[in-house]
């Protein structure tokens, strides 16, 4: 045997004969690849004409194209491009631009950019009144039937994220770039003086407004295996834009921005982008947030963000950084008919100091120093169908593990254990200093508070105070569902220890930092049993507002009733429970003689029943003291008004609700009787924010039929 094995006779014939094949296509491809390359330069003059029918006819636009030329194979030059909207400003204007494009990925129909050069380019994006350059781009086109079926927003992503990263070139060199954005009078522009791509390394340097700042975009770039690492950051100072502060109504600048894209991956029906963001120095000021700069120094997020057919989501492998603790989100958003919100959160024991100190300056100024021992676990989940709001899910635990506070902060929480000055605000301003403790003679320990106010109070605001932890859940639900469905705050769910907090420590402006301060004092004052709930009760009842500028139940009982707290009979505590939620309008519900309106009978029989169910108090089929309540003679108003609403029927079946929760729906109707007229009653309901539609045509209906029964 030889060293080498032979080829048989009919395996040469037919290589011999593939060779030939081969030849003969290279050859007609040759002939075909001249003969396009002679006409290449009238083609490119067509594309040019079909470009320019198309621009004019699906967005009326003037494309204007001067001197399109090959310059070698696979490199296209234009110059003096320009697009002018009809009947607007210029849009866009370039004085010279060379594309280069990937001969390969052509053939499969793909159009890949092996280089981009552009000298001397604008873009005015410009809105005068109500007059837009770039209204086009809002234009909705018409779709096929095919195109009108279920999107499928998973390939849309994969479609849209491929198409982005074949358009970024392999090499790019641009100068003298300029975009401005002119909105009547307000003007930003971003003038790129000069930006590059070269082996993949990407620099750039942006003035922003002229001189005002200095931008760069800098970082790698690999669009061919879908990865970038890209920042952007100023020279000397923070990345802002007035004009985003400015339409925002608040402010934010950070020092730099990362974004990472790691990979990305089409799996079945779901598209993933594996990627991280990041920031530096974060500074939000904004009236809803906080009432002062809140400063993140390092935040981060790995995600896997996943696109299916109608949903957006965070996987909950995602990890969120912040200083030195970590948590894993979950975030879905369905989208379609039938939209849907799905959140959890959770961590794994952290140590408990470096959880307070992963806060953001300024964020929770009370806590701000403590120091504590042990760990802490999270764990939030949340979930709403909004064709069924009423069956919102929520849940939130905050685990301890040996966790003890070793020493206040800037606020000590156990003050309210001890006499201390209270001092009440209204719109920001002090009212005056109240002494909480036996030196003010109107303050009332506990056990001198008639229990008829006590229970009625409980009753209507806080039922399970002696038994929750500071928070209860169906509450918070019932509070989450209503204010979906009316699309404003409509309803809280804050407990007594909630309102305790919010009056005691914190200022009296409605931000999202003031309402998770408040439940993180509560999670402190109630789980590390710093106070007793006896204790905070006295307090509470001490303290909170009861009219134009009532406040503490002494100052109440005399003032309504000249009469001492112990002697308080149970129509004047629900009386008084009545008005917590609204205390400037007390007097509102007394006639001439004193004596209550009919409208807030039905408040006394429900909070009434409640407290007889509970066993505070005995069944009482004469609306539980309502006609015996006097207001003191000078509180009595002059002279009679119309009848008011008599709403008993409204309160039937309630019993399960908490007390806080259902009052709103009764001082909705109290608010009408507070008019002289049917008319003026009228537009006083149309004016309520706090009504809805539906209780708006319940009330208007009453009142017709009131004034019919009155013959005017």
């Amino acid at each position: 045997m030889s060293g080498y094995m032979r080829i048989p006779t009919n395996y040469r014939k037919y290589l011999k004969i593939t060779g030939i094949v081969l030849l003969i296509l290279l050859v007609i491809a040759g002939i075909l690849g001249a003969i396009a390359y002679s006409k290449r330069e009238s083609l490119l003059q067509q594309v040019v004409a079909r470009a320019k029918e198309k621009a004019k006819r699906d967005y009326n636009l003037n494309l204007t194209i001067k001197n399109p030329r090959f310059e070698g194979l696979r490199t296209i030059a234009f110059t003096d491009v320009s697009i002018v909207p009809e009947n607007r400003d210029s849009l866009l204007s370039v004085q010279d631009l060379h594309v280069g494009v990937k001969l390969m990925p052509l053939l499969f129909g793909d159009i890949k950019l092996l280089g981009l050069q552009v000298n001397n380019a604008k873009i005015q994006l410009i809105k005068r009144d109500t007059v837009r350059n770039y209204d086009f781009l809002f234009r909705k086109k018409k779709r096929t039937s095919e195109e009108k079926g279920k999107a499928d927003y998973a390939e849309l992503a994969n479609n849209l994220l491929n198409q982005l990263l074949y358009k970024i070139p392999d090499e790019m060199d641009v100068k003298n770039f300029r975009l401005s954005i002119i909105r009547d009078e307000e003007q930003l522009s971003f003038h790129t003086t000069s930006a590059s791509i070269d082996g993949g390394e990407l620099k750039s340097t942006i003035l922003v407004n002229g001189n005002e700042s200095v931008w760069h975009v800098d970082g790698e770039v690999d669009a061919d295996d879908k990865k970038l690492d890209i920042k952007l950051y100023a020279d000397n100072k923070k990345v802002e834009l007035p004009m985003l502060e400015k339409k925002l109504g608040g402010k934010i600048n950070f020092d730099t921005v990362y974004t990472q894209l790691k990979n990305t991956r089409k799996k079945g029906d779901e598209f993933h982008i594996y990627g991280s963001w990041a920031i530096r120095n974060l500074l939000i000021n904004h009236p809803r947030i906080a009432a002062n700069d809140i400063i993140v120094p390092s935040g981060s997020i790995d995600a896997d963000v996943l696109i299916g057919k109608d949903f957006l989501a965070i996987d909950s492998s995602s990890v969120i950084h912040l200083k030195n603790i970590q948590a894993n989100p979950y975030i879905k958003y369905t989208m379609g008919k039938n939209k849907s919100y799905a959140l959890k959160l959770k961590t794994g024991d952290m140590d408990a100091q470096e959880f307070f100190n992963s806060f953001p300056i300024g964020l929770f100024e009370s806590l701000e120093g403590i120091q504590v021992e042990g760990k802490l676990r999270y764990e939030m989940a949340f979930f709403l169908d909004t064709r069924r709001p009423d069956s919102v899910q929520f849940s939130s635990s905050m685990n301890p593990s040996g966790f003890k506070i070793v020493k206040w902060g800037k606020t000590n929480l156990a003050k309210i254990n001890s006499p201390f000055v209270y001092t009440p605000y209204e719109y920001g301003k002090p009212m005056r200093d109240i002494i909480v403790g036996p030196e003010n003679p109107d303050y009332t320990p506990i056990d001198q508070i008639s229990p008829n106010l006590r229970n009625a109070l409980l009753t209507a605001e806080d039922p399970s105070f002696y038994s929750h932890n500071g928070f209860v859940e169906m509450s918070i639900k019932r509070s989450i569902a209503t204010n979906f469905k009316e699309k404003a705050f409509k309803r809280g769910g804050s407990t007594i220890s909630m309102q305790l907090v919010k009056n005691v420590f914190l200022i009296r402006q409605k931000t999202l930092a003031r309402k998770i301060e408040e439940m993180l004092i509560v999670w402190l004052i109630e789980n590390n049993r710093i106070s007793t709930k006896k204790r905070m009760f006295e307090v509470y009842l001490n303290i909170i507002e009861w009219g134009r500028n009532v406040y503490g139940i002494g100052e109440a009982a005399r003032y309504y009733f000249s009469k001492h707290p112990s002697e308080l009979t149970i129509g004047e505590g629900i009386y008084l429970a009545s008005i917590v939620p609204k205390p400037k309008s007390s007097l509102y519900y007394f006639t001439h003689d004193g004596s209550l309106r009919t409208s807030l009978r039905g408040y006394f029989k429900l909070i009434g029943n409640l407290m007889a169910q509970r066993g505070y108090t005995s069944r009482d089929t004469n609306a539980y003291g309502f006609y015996g309540v006097r207001v003191r003679e000078a509180l009595r108003p002059k002279a009679p008004v119309v009848d008011s609403v008599e709403v008993d029927s409204l309160f039937e079946a309630e019993d399960d609700m908490e007390g806080g929760d259902l009052l709103r729906d009764i001082f909705k109707i109290q608010k009408a009787d507070t008019v002289k007229t049917v008319a003026d009653r009228t537009k006083e309901i149309n004016k309520d924010t706090t009504l809805t539609r539906s209780e708006k045509r319940r009330l208007k209906r009453e009142l017709k039929r009131q004034a019919k029964e009155a013959g005017n």
